[in-house]
């Protein structure tokens, strides 16, 4: 036992180690070293372009506490590990901040300030990519089996990731923060990761019945629903194979996937769009993923606008439907189970009086907004609407590239004006950027139209109007004319 227990000291690889090899990972599989001024290769470097400032906001942060043997899980959750709450606590509010003293507090706000620049060119970019109508096929620089290979080793990396708990030792003199430890080397409360951003009510009381380890899963089976998600698109869309299953390596890969990779309001409602875009030929199939997105997590209602306009004429009722309907029973579920609490008022009245997403409040969450004045950010909140409608009305019709590039636009400009945190969550819009790097030309890709004659809810709406009719004793004409 004591020869082969060498086998299973390993260490997690801490947040800057993972930006470099995974940089270096990235470069040697998808950088086309024959083409070195083209588009794909450029969008290979930019992307890792946030990850300078995670690193920032991370360092003005307090540490953990950790075993000297394992100093790498002092930035454990820089790289999705698990934290214990009592040890590393998340800054939400000014006056907490404030205890950081004033160098922590300028690299939060510097962190803060890099995560929106980049993501000013994130904008950018989709912005751009509107106009890159032909793209030239570029293949990864693996073939498809080690590309499927990596990404399962990959997965299961994270996984473990995921579900590690760190030990603990004794407090951080330097920082002067106080952990319970148990017997087992592990908080008494439980180890568990630091939530990074509000979550919505329904995410929050969803969790309070079940253990951690429930809810790692679930987070880590929505960030498999991301890898199938990005395959299939892949295969069925792109009509290239290779295509797919290298955004999802690439996906994998990422820091920012490692990042949160135990958090579920960051990758729930990505996995949902994906799986929209994955049936955009199915309105009510689309629209019921969207639609269970926005009733959850409620900001990817945002992109109504934009998907009504992308099924303009060719199903755009089905679709609204099925989002309206899925969403709907989202918030009566919701709002039955906060009836069924006692503390329903508390629950409502947080949510009421956040500040986070009133721009006409007074941010009081840690981001590039506080001790900002509301005033300055009311008119980032305009512009923000004004792209919103701008993504409704142009370009028209649109094709798969444009709804693609135009999602991941409202979704970064989410970064511009959101209080809490905005600029960390890159997982809201990091497929659909992935698959931006990985698309061929999609002018062809459209919702089809509905064909009267051979559609299958005209036929079976139909059917139950002629069922309706015999039952009733009515005669056939008049089920017609109806």
């Amino acid at each position: 036992m004591a020869s082969a227990s060498i086998f299973f000291d390993f260490n997690l690889p801490n947040a800057t180690t993972w930006f470099y090899f995974s940089f270096l990972l990235a470069v040697a599989l998808f950088f086309k070293f024959s083409r070195l001024l083209s588009v794909r290769n450029w969008d290979i470097v930019t992307v890792f372009l946030l990850v300078p400032g995670l690193l920032v906001i991370q360092e003005a942060r307090p540490r953990p506490t950790t075993p000297e043997k394992n100093p790498a899980l002092a930035v454990a959750s820089a790289v999705g590990g698990a934290v214990p709450t009592s040890s590393l606590t998340p800054i939400t509010s000014l006056a907490r901040t404030a205890e950081l003293g004033p160098a922590p507090v300028q690299l939060l706000w510097l962190g803060y300030l890099w995560l929106l620049c980049g993501s000013a060119y994130f904008l950018v970019r989709c912005v751009f990519d509107l106009a890159l109508v032909r793209r030239p096929a570029l293949p990864p620089n693996l073939s498809f089996g080690g590309l499927a290979w990596l990404g399962g080793a990959l997965f299961v990396c994270l996984v473990a990731v995921a579900f590690r708990q760190p030990e603990v030792n004794s407090p951080t003199p330097s920082r002067g923060i106080t952990t319970p430890v148990a017997e087992n080397g592990v908080t008494s409360e439980g180890a568990r990761q630091v939530a990074v951003g509000r979550q919505s009510p329904l995410v929050q009381l969803a969790q309070r019945p079940f253990p951690l380890w429930v809810m790692r899963s679930l987070a880590v089976l929505c960030h498999l629903a991301v890898v199938v998600g990005l395959v299939g698109i892949g295969w069925r869309h792109f009509l290239d194979a290779p295509a797919g299953i290298a955004a999802a390596t690439f996906y994998l890969m990422l820091p920012y996937t490692g990042l949160y990779v135990g958090q579920v309001h960051h990758v729930w409602p990505t996995a949902l769009i994906v799986w929209a875009i994955a049936f955009f030929r199915r309105p009510m199939v689309a629209g019921a993923f969207l639609g269970l997105a926005a009733g959850t997590i409620y900001f990817p209602v945002v992109l109504l606008p934009l998907w009504l306009s992308f099924y303009w004429g060719r199903g755009v009722g089905r679709f609204a439907a099925a989002f309206f309907v899925t969403a709907g029973l989202m918030v009566a579920c919701t709002a039955l189970i906060l009836w069924l609490r006692p503390d329903w008022a508390q629950h409502i009245g947080e949510t009421i009086a956040a500040s986070d997403w009133q721009p006409w409040k007074v941010p009081n969450a840690e981001g590039i907004w506080t001790g900002v004045h509301w005033a300055y950010r009311i008119p980032v909140f305009i512009l923000y609407l004004a792209l919103v409608l701008m993504t409704a009305l142009w370009p028209a019709p649109k094709n798969l590239a444009h709804v693609i590039a135009l999602s991941a636009v409202v979704l970064v400009g989410i970064q511009f004006w959101y209080a809490d945190q905005g600029g960390v969550y890159v997982l809201w819009y990091l497929p659909l950027l992935l698959l931006l790097v990985f698309r061929p030309n999609l002018s062809d890709r459209s919702p089809t139209p509905i064909q009267i004659e051979t559609d299958w809810l005209v036929r079976t709406g139909a059917a139950v109007r002629r069922f309706i009719c015999r039952l009733l004793g009515l005669p056939e004409p008049f089920a017609h004319a109806r």
